[in-house]
């Protein structure tokens, strides 16, 4: 017996039949990796049970040691779930042995791809289990990628839509600065099959995202998600007022405004007019000390307030100065030819 208390697998009986096989580096290794006994006692058996597709109760207890030891070992986890339908095995339980693993680490790819295979020998029946599942991850780390992307697996092929965009709205009470989030209720509103689409949530979500954007304006992920309520089609938010108001009141209010200037700038140059009010706003966030030429259009005004706001993007601020300059320029030149 080990000095943890483990039995070593060839002082077991149900494993005296069987003869382990070594790893083969070689005969001359360069590096050879210094595994503990125990590992490579473990996967020594492995190979021998995994070369002779011995698909039995005590090889797969054998992956489960393995994967302890190892939990990114693909092909002792592709063996396991061979064993598993082989054997057809409680698949209820080894959604409980992921569990565990996922409780100490829940950004295993492998643990991951295992998981939604047994998700999907269950069915829709499990499809309440695994979005709770993901919510416990949430817990503890509220944008694990992998724990996301089985959520949306889950919702597309097994269901449990009902409550998802309710459950938006709570991860970004807690959080309004939580991307994933935004993703989420993103892939909610384009994907549920019972919302509409864009087209039959976007008045409601625009005034959702307004009021997420009042709140925080420093937040660039309901600035993104505002874009692409209209599919990022910029013709379309100019006819919108409540957009160019929330520019108008953002600019006003004296608190970052970085992406509200952004967005001013696409929509002027696909048509929107600012009013004298918008225009008064953008001259007040330029210092007085500033030499500027007061008759410059309104949209190279707005990227030289970008370059002072947001010092971090000056080089691609000015990039897009000269490419507005250019276009403007292009088309007097245009005028004067008509």
């Amino acid at each position: 017996m080990d000095k943890d208390g483990r039995i070593p697998l060839g002082q077991r009986p149900e494993w005296s039949d069987i003869a382990p096989v070594p790893q083969d580096d070689g005969p001359n290794p360069v590096v050879p990796i210094a595994y503990s006994e125990e590992f490579a006692e473990t996967m020594d058996y492995f190979r021998a049970v995994y070369l002779a597709d011995e698909r039995s109760l005590r090889a797969l207890r054998l992956t489960t040691e393995a994967i302890h030891l190892n939990a990114g070992n693909y092909t002792v986890w592709q063996f396991r779930r061979v064993i598993l339908e082989s054997l057809n095995a409680d698949l209820q339980g080894e959604l409980e042995f992921v569990e565990h693993l996922a409780s100490k680490n829940s950004k295993n790819y492998q643990l991951w791809h295992h998981r939604r295979w047994v998700a999907e020998k269950l069915g829709s029946e499990s499809a309440s289990r695994e979005l709770e599942f993901t919510k416990n991850i949430f817990l503890n780390d509220a944008k694990n990628y992998h724990a996301w992307s089985h959520r949306q697996w889950v919702l597309q092929n097994l269901g449990g839509w009902e409550d998802e965009l309710a459950y938006c709205d709570k991860l970004l009470e807690d959080d309004i600065f939580n991307n994933s989030a935004w993703n989420q209720r993103y892939f909610v509103i384009t994907r549920h099959p019972g919302l509409g689409g864009i087209e039959g949530t976007r008045d409601s979500e625009v005034n959702y995202t307004i009021k997420s954007i009042t709140k925080k304006p420093e937040n660039e992920s309901p600035w993104r998600y505002l874009r692409g309520l209209f599919k990022n089609n910029m013709e379309s938010i100019t006819k919108d007022p409540r957009v160019t108001s929330l520019c108008f009141k953002v600019l006003t209010s004296k608190v970052n405004c970085v992406f509200a200037l952004s967005l001013l700038l696409d929509l002027i140059l696909h048509g929107f007019e600012p009013t004298q009010d918008l225009k008064a706003a953008l001259e007040s966030l330029i210092p007085e000390s500033t030499d500027s030429d007061s008759d410059s259009d309104v949209a190279t005004r707005v990227c030289s307030v970008l370059e002072m706001v947001d010092p971090m993007r000056v080089n691609y601020w000015r990039w897009r100065k000269r490419s507005v300059t250019s276009h403007v320029e292009e088309g007097l030149g245009n005028l004067r030819v008509c």
